[in-house]
């Protein structure tokens, strides 16, 4: 994309409305019928992934264009997921709240006024977004063919290290996902779910004010692999706690703790494979690096679903029920705890593999010297 805004900002200013529009649209099924309802369902959420997909990935494609500072970048990637744990502490706070107060007993229209509300500040933000923000860096460079940047993605070993990552690191969401089914059925408190959950969301806010200053020390890739540790440790603390509430809870706070570094750390080296790709083939591959990233992240997401429900119909989860099968119990611990142990061990062994922290300044020099 060539525009006089630059590649990223044109995105935020056209597909705000949209997005805000099937976001309503996705929450105002009409009265029709059943299989009607239905085909609306899937158009909608389609139009609304889509739609989601069009601001997302310029969020993350437009971090190279902002700096080339490394440091910069880190702040601003943090600041970023900063905001992202707030407004997402925000809406699983507030949401239902308000489904309640506005929709006077009718949960399809409460849900469609929040939507409403919701879909209003959002084209406000990224209106803000798109006004303020400004892109610095290659805003006059060439237009690149898909073949060109598929070609020099191929080449570009650290971005390869990193996508492979992706998966790993993405299909973590099981877990996530089996945070009630794990502290109800497992634990016998469902109390305790609600508690773990907003530690999750509170703690890694916490967590990313120490990013920059740690990125500094140790590098990126060193962070994130001592990140990804520290989960790892916090998720041990809860496999050997048992029904033990206060070993949980500090189980909790260490892997939320690991959670947040290591989700920060990833959104700033995610745009450093696109300077090495430059520096080797001469080609910037911020817009499709993005997406592509983006893509194998909604295929983890996609995959962490599907083992979900696998595994609950394997072990016959039965909803409602006092007591839960030993499968059952089996199944539940593997999404929650020993199938994420598993993937962050992957990840870590990955990253071990990531190099270009050591050559990062040299690439920045030679890029700076070919921008002057």
């Amino acid at each position: 994309t060539r525009t006089r805004w630059g590649k990223s900002r044109p995105y935020f200013l056209f597909g705000a409305i949209p997005f805000a529009l099937f976001a309503v649209l996705a929450f105002s099924v009409p009265d029709i019928s059943q299989s009607g309802k239905l085909i609306y369902a899937y158009a909608t959420y389609i139009g609304l992934s889509f739609t989601y997909t069009v601001v997302n990935i310029p969020m993350a494609s437009i971090l190279p264009s902002l700096t080339t500072d490394t440091q910069e970048r880190t702040a601003l990637s943090t600041t970023r997921k900063f905001f992202a744990f707030l407004g997402s502490t925000v809406v699983s706070s507030t949401a239902l709240k308000l489904v309640d107060s506005l929709g006077k007993g009718s949960e399809a229209l409460g849900f469609r006024i929040v939507m409403i509300i919701f879909g209003f500040i959002g084209c406000l933000l990224f209106f803000f977004t798109f006004a303020t923000v400004k892109e610095r860096v290659n805003t006059a460079a060439e237009s690149v063919s898909l073949k060109e940047s598929l070609m020099s993605l191929g080449k570009n070993k650290p971005w390869l290290i990193f996508a492979l990552n992706i998966i790993f690191m993405w299909t973590g969401f099981l877990q996530t996902s089996a945070i009630v089914y794990y502290y109800t059925a497992v634990i016998g408190s469902k109390e305790l779910s609600v508690t773990i959950a907003t530690i999750m969301s509170i703690v890694p806010m916490a967590a990313n004010f120490l990013v920059p200053a740690l990125a500094g020390r140790m590098g990126k890739r060193n962070l994130y692999v001592g990140s990804a540790a520290i989960q790892l440790a916090g998720l041990v603390v809860i496999l050997f706690a048992g029904i033990n509430h206060g070993a949980i809870l500090a189980g909790a706070v260490v892997t939320a703790l690991g959670y947040g570094m290591k989700e920060s750390i990833y959104f700033s080296m995610q745009a450093d494979p696109v300077d090495y790709g430059e520096w080797k083939t001469g080609v910037n591959t911020a817009g499709s690096l993005s997406a592509i990233n983006g893509f194998l992240g909604k295929v983890a997401q996609a995959a962490a679903g599907g083992i979900s429900g696998v595994l609950l119909a394997w072990g016959a989860y039965q909803g409602g029920a006092s007591a839960q099968s030993s499968n059952a119990v089996l199944a539940i611990k593997a999404m929650y705890l020993y199938i994420p142990m598993l993937l962050l061990i992957c990840s870590i062994v990955t990253m071990l593999f990531y190099n270009l922290d050591k050559i990062y300044l040299q690439i920045k020099a030679v890029l700076d010297s070919r921008n002057e």
